[in-house]
């Protein structure tokens, strides 16, 4: 009898295992169903989950538009960096009409190696990217080879060679100049997703139309996470960023530059600034400043303002200008009529003095603004009323933004209340003005009255090479009669011809310059002016040539302890007369100065060499060929005797040339051409580098540091 109730027992058990494990079937049939049938599981989409883990998105990065000057000569433009990447597994391919690996590994050498070198090495680039190519990997990378810059970039994808693609090493934006017009360039910097951003001068203002915009691609991947051949991709090209062009003319802002250089040299202040303006049209040819910054490393950066927009100050003398000019339109001014110069007590018994402290005697207005007489123009004032004087210096654009397209641009101040107010605003004092007001201002005399906007910017160009922006001549106002500005004319002859005699020093030898001197007391933080010997701005407004202005140009300079201003000023006109064939006094002048840079490259180095020797030029010769490949300054190019002239040649050894007491600026057009990197220290023209003479240049190894002094 017990023999059955254990088989029964068993049995039971049986039937029970037999149902649990039925009823687990079941629940996994059903879910598989709902999995199936179901587009989410869990709260997740299983279709997008198993796409996500196959499919891959990338950036492709616009490329950022290139700041040209006007000539079309680029000034920043892209220097990114990228790895060759070699796919080298045929199970890359499926179609052998379309392969996706290296197929033909001498020939991909061969070509890699027309691009990624010179001749001279060719032999050993063919040998060692071959081996690179011949291993048995997935992929491979090239080395030292593999590492390629834009243009090199640009070339290969030419070629279009199976199986060769690009990782971006490094994005970063390259200054050809250097420090050469910094503020107006400003500068743009990598951020920390890869995308280069404008944050200073052109590169800040324009940043939206430079940087373009961004495109992707989407595609399968196979394991090794790279796109699988022969599968569809969703490809979105991205938008070159435009080009931006200038107004800035090269060889200006080069005699700019090189002209501060000088000043600043040995020399201590708080800053300098030198801008010249088109008169005509209001384009900004040159803006040079100190300190100024290098904007590949920004060394030199102490501030992020813009010293031709937005530094203001007090303007002191040249403001006189423009008082004269409001008598003259509001039919108070008599320029015979005489008045007692030295002193003048106001009803507040402020004392208004000229500079001397004594004056001339009875001296008439015409001679009062040759001598930049104080008195004189707080008489004008007075006359005017601080309503008046106030509209006028308003209209002359002061106290307002001019609009040209640099950020941080301030407005200045003119607030006259009180009559001491009106004296002192009479000859610059307790006024704010900038440097590119000061321009824009001095444009009315040089146009019969009519104010002209001043520009940066010549046009812009797309990525599809149409112009959206080409800039015009843009009138502000007319702003006085015609007779008014020509009188202008004539009082500011008579500044540097007849005033006084230490404006003498401000007459170029070849052209006729006219202008206005000025020299403002700084304000003190706590009330009233400074004392200090030095504590003064001291400037010079004025445009050349007197009958019929080109250019207007303005100098201003805060707390320096030295430099020859009427110096600096007079042999800047003259280079700039030389450089734009403006020269009036031909007998005053050797033409042989002026000289047109011919075409050189694919001419022999002695056939060139003798001809810049006959024209009293300098050649720099680099390389050991005898061919010439490159040259600076480029065809064409107006330039003086004094000039250094670049030539590249075809050959594979270059030596360091001795560069002592060379420019800033020459210093480093070498370097750019040589492609050899450098970092600058201090101001002025070459102490030293750690690259001696007659060193042969290795520009991949080697980083050249200049002191200069």
């Amino acid at each position: 009898m017990k023999k059955p109730r254990k088989y029964i027992k068993v049995h039971i058990n049986l039937k029970l295992t037999m149902l649990i494990v039925s009823l687990f079937f079941f629940g996994a049939i059903v879910k598989l169903c709902y999995v199936v049938i179901s587009p989410k599981v869990d709260g997740i989409d299983l279709t997008e989950f198993a796409n996500n883990r196959n499919t891959a998105k990338e950036t492709i990065y616009a490329e950022r538009g290139t700041i040209y000057d006007k000539e079309g000569n680029p000034l920043a433009k892209n220097a990114n960096s990228y790895k060759i990447i070699a796919f080298l597994s045929p199970s890359r391919t499926t179609n052998m009409e379309n392969p996706q690996h290296v197929v033909e590994k001498e020939k991909t050498a061969e070509s890699l190696c027309n691009i990624l070198d010179k001749e001279a090495d060719k032999k050993d680039c063919i040998e060692t990217i071959t081996n690179y190519l011949k291993q048995d990997l997935y992929q491979a990378e090239l080395g030292t080879w593999g590492k390629v810059s834009e243009e090199e970039k640009r070339a290969i994808e030419a070629l279009e060679l199976p199986g060769i693609t690009f990782e971006t090493l490094a994005k970063k934006r390259q200054y050809i100049n250097s420090s050469w017009a910094s503020y107006i360039l400003g500068y743009a910097k990598t951020d920390e997703n890869g995308n280069i951003r404008g944050e200073l001068g052109i590169e800040g203002y324009y940043d939206d139309i430079l940087k373009g915009k961004d495109g992707f691609v989407e595609y399968q991947k196979d394991a090794y996470g790279y796109q699988m051949a022969n599968t569809p991709e969703n490809r979105s090209e991205a938008k070159k960023g435009s080009d931006i062009y200038l107004t800035i003319q090269s060889d200006i802002q080069n005699i700019l530059e090189n002209a501060i250089a000088t000043f600043s040299k040995n020399n201590k202040m708080d800053w300098a600034i030198m801008a010249v303006m088109d008169a005509e049209t209001g384009d900004i040819v040159g803006s040079a400043t100190n300190p100024s910054f290098n904007p590949n490393n920004l060394s030199g950066l102490e501030s992020y303002l813009n010293p031709l927009v937005g530094y203001q100050y007090e303007p002191g003398s040249t403001m006189k200008t423009f008082n004269w000019m409001a008598a003259m339109e509001n039919k108070i001014y008599n320029g015979s009529e005489k008045y007692r110069s030295g002193n003048l007590t106001l009803k507040d018994n402020t004392l208004i003095s000229d500079f001397n402290k004594y004056g001339w005697g009875d001296i008439d207005y015409d001679t009062g603004y040759a001598y930049s007489s104080n008195v004189g123009a707080a008489n004008l004032a007075l006359k005017l009323g601080a309503s008046k004087l106030t509209d006028f210096y308003n209209l002359c654009g002061f106290g307002s933004k001019t609009g040209i397209t640099l950020p941080s641009e301030e407005d200045g101040l003119v607030d006259i209340i009180y009559e001491s107010e009106l004296a002192n605003a009479s000859f610059g004092q307790g006024v704010l003005v900038t440097p590119i007001q000061m321009l824009q201002a001095l444009s009315i005399i040089a146009n019969e009255g009519v104010m002209i906007k001043p520009q940066i910017v010549s046009k812009i160009v797309d990525s599809q090479k149409n112009v959206t922006f080409a800039a015009k001549r843009t009138e502000v106002a007319t702003v006085t009669s015609k007779e008014t500005a020509q009188k202008m004319k004539d009082l500011m002859y008579k500044v540097v011809y007849d005033g006084l005699e230490f404006n003498y020093a401000y007459q170029p030898k070849s052209i006729t310059l006219i202008g206005k001197t000025g020299t403002a007391e700084i304000a003190s933080e706590n009330g009233g002016y400074l004392k200090g010997t030095n504590d003064y701005v001291r400037s010079f407004a004025g445009m050349f040539p007197y009958e019929n202005p080109k250019y207007i140009i303005y100098f201003a300079t805060k707390r320096n302890t030295g430099g020859d201003i009427p110096k600096t000023v007079s042999s800047t006109v003259e280079d700039i007369a030389r450089v734009t064939n403006l020269i009036e006094n031909k007998n005053d002048v050797d033409k042989s100065k002026i000289v047109t840079i011919p075409q050189y490259i694919n001419h022999s180095v002695q056939d060139v060499t003798e001809d810049l020797k006959k024209q009293k030029l300098t050649p720099v010769i680099l390389g050991n060929g005898k061919i010439i490949i490159d040259q600076y300054p480029k065809a064409a190019t107006k330039t003086v005797d004094t000039a250094k002239v670049f030539l590249l040649t075809n050959g594979s050894e270059i030596k360091m040339p001795d560069v002592t007491n060379w420019s800033a600026n020459e210093i480093i057009r070498l370097c750019n051409m040589l492609n050899l990197q450098y970092t600058l220290k201090g101001f002025g023209n070459v102490l030293s580098t750690n690259i001696l003479k007659d060193t042969v240049i290795d520009s991949k190894s080697m980083k050249i540091e200049i002191t200069l002094g």
